[in-house]
Order: C-alpha cells, then sequence, then structure tokens
C-alpha cells in the first residue's frame, strides 16, 4: 500500500488534494465554512495514519455568478478576498469561485480584477451553454481574461489559477475546474499518482500484463481511500462523492505521465504511436473500478511532468500535439506556455477548437493556457515553482478568426451517431 517498497523503487502515490463542495451565500456567512474544516481535523490524520500524503486542502463552491446580480458583480474581488482568508482560518489552502457562465456575460469581465486581487483563489470560465451549445461570446472572453491575466505578475504564473472549461460537470476535485452543484456539502479526493503507471509499464513483459497491473495498483488504493472516506463521511456528515484518479503527476522522471507513455514503446512523445499510447492509458483508466468523481482520466499538463517539459523544450511535442491527444485524455490543454506577446484573437481560436472537440465528442476538456511576458517562442520558461519542471516557450499557429466564426452567437454541434 502507500509507501511500500519493491526492491527496485519507492511508490510515491499521494492524495493530491481533498477537495469540499459548500453552497455559500453572499455575503458570506463565516459559520457556513465551519464544517468543511471539521471534516478536515477528521481528514488529515485519518489519510495520514494509513500512510498517504495529504498535500492540500481546498475549498470549491457554487459559481459565483449565481451569487451575485450582475450590478454588482463589482464586489466579486472583496468576496474573493473574504473566502480566501475565511477559507485560510478553517485549514484551506485553495478556494474555488467556479466558473463565469454564458448566461452571465458581465461575470467573465470581473475574473481579472479578482485575480489580481487574491493569492490563492482560483478561477474559471464556461465556454458552453447549460444546453451543451458552443459560445463564441464566452470563448472571446475567456480567452480574453487569459491575455489579460497573463500580465498580473511578471512571469505569466496568474494563469495558473484560471482555466476555460467545456462541458465540465460539478464536482471535480482538481483546481481550477472545482465548482458546487446544489445545497448538499460534500467532498472529494484528487490523486497524484503517475507513478503507478510508470511503475505497471516499466515492468511488464506484454501489454495485457502492464494494463491489468496498472488496474490493480489502481483499484487498491482506491480501496484503501474509498474505506477512509466514508469513515470521514460519518463522522463528519458531508458526503463522499468519489476519488478523480486522474494519475496527476509531479515533475521528476519516475512520477510522469510522459515517462509512464513512453515505457508502452514510443521513443520519445509527440512521435506517432503517442496518440495510441494516450489511448491506452487513458482506456486503462477507465476500466478501474472505484467510486468515481471528476475527469478520473488522462492528465498531460506540460509544466507539471518531466518529460512532457523535456519533451515540448526538444520540439518534439507541440499545441497541435496536446490538443490532438485531448481526443482521447482527460482533461484537455493544461499548463501550456505561450508566447508573452500572444493575442487574445490567437488565444480565441485556441479555445474554440477545444470547445468544438468536447462538444463533438461529448466529453469534458479544460485550457489553461500560460502566455508569459517578455517570452517568445524557443525561451526556456525559467519558473522558480516545486511543482513545475521547466520547459520552452511553445509557439502558437494561430491568427485572428474571421466571418462568422468571428461572431457571438451560441451553436449546436450534434455528437456523431453510431453507426
Amino acid at each position: 500500500m502507500p509507501g511500500f517498497t519493491d526492491p527496485d523503487r519507492i511508490f510515491y502515490m499521494k492524495i493530491r488534494s481533498i477537495t469540499c463542495f459548500l453552497d455559500l451565500a453572499n455575503p458570506l456567512v463565516l459559520s457556513k465554512l465551519k464544517p468543511a474544516g471539521d471534516l478536515l481535523r477528521i481528514a488529515q490524520p485519518a489519510f495520514t495514519k494509513a500512510g498517504y500524503e495529504l498535500q492540500s486542502a481546498r475549498l470549491a463552491i457554487v459559481p459565483f455568478s449565481r451569487l451575485f446580480a450582475d450590478s454588482d458583480l463589482k464586489g466579486l474581488t472583496r468576496f474573493a478576498q473574504e473566502l480566501e482568508a475565511a477559507a485560510k482560518d478553517e485549514g484551506f489552502a485553495y478556494v474555488s469561485l467556479g466558473p463565469a457562465l454564458p448566461e452571465s456575460p458581465d461575470s467573465y469581465v470581473y475574473i481579472p480584477e479578482a485575480l489580481a486581487g487574491t493569492q490563492d483563489a482560483f478561477f474559471s470560465g464556461s465556454m458552453t451553454t447549460q444546453d451543451g451549445e458552443v459560445s463564441l461570446n464566452a470563448v472571446h472572453q475567456c480567452a480574453s481574461i487569459i491575455q489579460q491575466a497573463s500580465s498580473i505578475s511578471v512571469d505569466g504564473f496568474t494563469n495558473l489559477r484560471f482555466a476555460a472549461l467545456a462541458n465540465v460537470a460539478a464536482g471535480s476535485p482538481f483546481f481550477p475546474a472545482a465548482y458546487h452543484q446544489g445545497a448538499e456539502p460534500c467532498f472529494a479526493l484528487a490523486t497524484e499518482a503517475a507513478d503507478l503507471a510508470v511503475a505497471a509499464f516499466s515492468g511488464a513483459s506484454s501489454l495485457q500484463e502492464a494494463r491489468d497491473s496498472l488496474v490493480d495498483s489502481i483499484e487498491a488504493h482506491a480501496q484503501v481511500l474509498a474505506s477512509i472516506s466514508q469513515k470521514i463521511e460519518e463522522q463528519s456528515k458531508l458526503k463522499f462523492r468519489g476519488i478523480d484518479f486522474s494519475l496527476a503527476p509531479f515533475p521528476s522522471e519516475e512520477r510522469s505521465l510522459g515517462a509512464a507513455l513512453e515505457r508502452l514503446g514510443v521513443p520519445a512523445l509527440g512521435i506517432h504511436g503517442s496518440l495510441a499510447a494516450a489511448s491506452i492509458l487513458a482506456d486503462t483508466i477507465d476500466r478501474a473500478n472505484f467510486p468515481r468523481a471528476g475527469f478520473s482520466g488522462l492528465l498531460l499538463p506540460v509544466l507539471e511532468d518531466a518529460i512532457l517539459a523535456q519533451r515540448v523544450a526538444e520540439g518534439e511535442l507541440s499545441l497541435k500535439d496536446l490538443l490532438l491527444y485531448s481526443a482521447v485524455c482527460g482533461t484537455g490543454l493544461d499548463t501550456i506556455p505561450l508566447p508573452g506577446d500572444t493575442s487574445s484573437e490567437q488565444l480565441t481560436a485556441v479555445l474554440l477548437d477545444l470547445a468544438c472537440l468536447s462538444t463533438r465528442l461529448a466529453k469534458p476538456l479544460t485550457a489553461r493556457l500560460m502566455p508569459i511576458p517578455g517570452k517568445k517562442a524557443g525561451d526556456p520558461t525559467g519558473f522558480d515553482f516545486a511543482y513545475f519542471a521547466n520547459s520552452r516557450v511553445l509557439p502558437i499557429y494561430a491568427v485572428k478568426l474571421t466571418r462568422l466564426l468571428a461572431g457571438e452567437e451560441s451553436f449546436l454541434l450534434e455528437q456523431r451517431p453510431q453507426q
């Protein structure tokens, strides 16, 4: 189990986060946060006793735009600051105020100011409507947020706290996508478990053996985590909503999803065969039996993964490659370093591709794009952050969309019928 060893290596499986979901009101009522804080005081020792490191505690609320009338949205920054401070008092490192929504177009406008006024508050913007339509206006708005947020700090780091969402449901414990729906408070777990895939694929003598080994590892850990979580639910009265077993990486080779994919037999991620490897790993996660939350798919966060960052730096892995892999992976485009002069029009083109891919395939996808001020394509990224592996800035092959795609309407893409 956690911390167990074989003769060659240590297994690093960790809990990336425990995320509590609350339905809060505006103005903020501090007593509403206490049940979530009480849960943490139960959960931390319970997971530690079982041998799991709990890296962070996070709080996600209902979409902020539902807490404000459009005329009151100028109060978002102050509300976010109050929530951030109150959550820290209860033991939460980060808070997510959920997505801006197409039905409240003004809600997107106030996110850059709220990002600038906070340090540990996360936001998102939905590019799709409640009816599953792609909103061109919302895509434009999300692109504008990313472009504005890129200059809030000199290193472009603020965009780590914003993601554009396409067809993402409530309940994912991974930030920035996390938000709540409904009145009942609950919690879910997100894992950091890429090493399980590296181990399973390194020692196997056949593809089937590799896949079976990973399924066995996921299910064994999930059984323990779920058992502990059910006891926490009984004591805290907050419902346990499952585990997002997306195998998040850490920037070292033994904890790299890129390394796991290459252990299947792709010499360098980005060349042909990579899509096949991504499909196999994503499908293997799907085959495991555990109480699911969120994406529970394949994450490919460039700057959080040592091998992904290395292949980008070498020129093997491009933004177009990563968008292609989004068709079979779990989350989409994540922590993508882009030139500092990337325009909102260029970002719009990328986001629209992702939103349409998500809608056509009926799968949730996100985009966390990070233009870095003063950097151009090919420059080293230069971040000083324990959870990032430095790489090089990716070129973006996009120009301003024109004519019909430059409008503000919403449109529906039907999922392709099964034959």
